[in-house]
């Protein structure tokens, strides 16, 4: 009974029939934590065992495998190390560049590419066209129950050695540079509008549409020691909003797609 809700609900996943969460047409997001306990039941009702073919030499539950794609899939998987767990939906168009992984309940849109050394974690949303760039991190989500996933929408641009983790929203077409770190408790300094964005218990922290995010600090003046030793906290800074030359810097080559 286990193995056969597994593979009806994996497939389910695969086909994008249900996702770990939903864009509504106001542009808000409805999460479906019932397809996290899903997967949560999973994980408790897998025995551990060697993977089928060519991955007989890995160990996993069970009612884990990795997903086989076909070229009928659309999808272009180049050789080299990557891997596609079962229950993720990669759609047709997606580029998936050595060595890179993408989770379960994952949901990958059309045109995107998720480059070397990057990853998809658990659960986690992400649209048409986005670039994930080398070593990239997408953080997963399964606990605690009411955590709730990354979501990077269409036409963002996610830098190299980036992460963006803890339930973050990346809003469309924002740019997040090289090395930012975002988290829930990460303020983010708008310098255009001069206001500061933060996350809450009730709201997960958003980044603006066409915002565009570099790593910055800022100073910790609240004991004398800090300010002493001139210490300072990570932040991140908007700087400016996505433009034309923006565009021809983040724009992927088509001969690349």
């Amino acid at each position: 009974m286990v193995d056969d809700f597994a593979d009806a609900f994996l497939t389910a996943l695969e086909q994008g029939a249900i996702r770990a969460a939903e864009p509504r047409s106001d542009g808000t997001w409805h999460v479906n934590q019932w397809v996290k306990q899903g997967i949560l039941l999973l994980f408790r009702a897998g025995r551990l065992r060697s993977m089928p073919p060519p991955y007989e030499h890995f160990f996993d539950k069970h009612t884990l495998p990795v997903r086989m794609l076909s070229a009928e899939d659309g999808v272009r998987l180049v050789p080299g190390g990557s891997a596609i767990r079962r229950g993720a939906y990669v759609a047709a168009g997606v580029i998936c560049m050595p060595p890179m992984y993408i989770n379960i309940g994952a949901y990958v849109d059309e045109g995107t590419m998720v480059d070397s050394h990057a990853l998809v974690g658990t659960c986690a949303q992400i649209g048409k066209r986005v670039h994930i760039s080398a070593a990239a991190q997408i953080g997963g989500v399964l606990e605690p129950a009411s955590a709730l996933p990354v979501i990077v929408e269409d036409e963002a641009f996610i830098g190299g050695n980036a992460g963006v983790y803890e339930g973050v929203r990346v809003r469309s077409r924002a740019v997040i540079a090289a090395g930012v770190v975002l988290t829930a408790s990460v303020p983010v300094y708008d310098l255009v509008h001069e206001r500061i964005l933060r996350g809450s218990s009730d709201h997960p922290l958003e980044i603006p549409a066409g915002a565009v995010v570099i790593a910055g600090t800022r100073t910790l003046a609240s004991s004398s020691f800090a300010r002493e030793h001139g210490l300072a906290a990570s932040c991140a800074l908007i700087v400016k909003y996505r433009d034309d030359r923006t565009d021809a810097r983040t724009a992927l080559e088509e001969a690349l797609r």
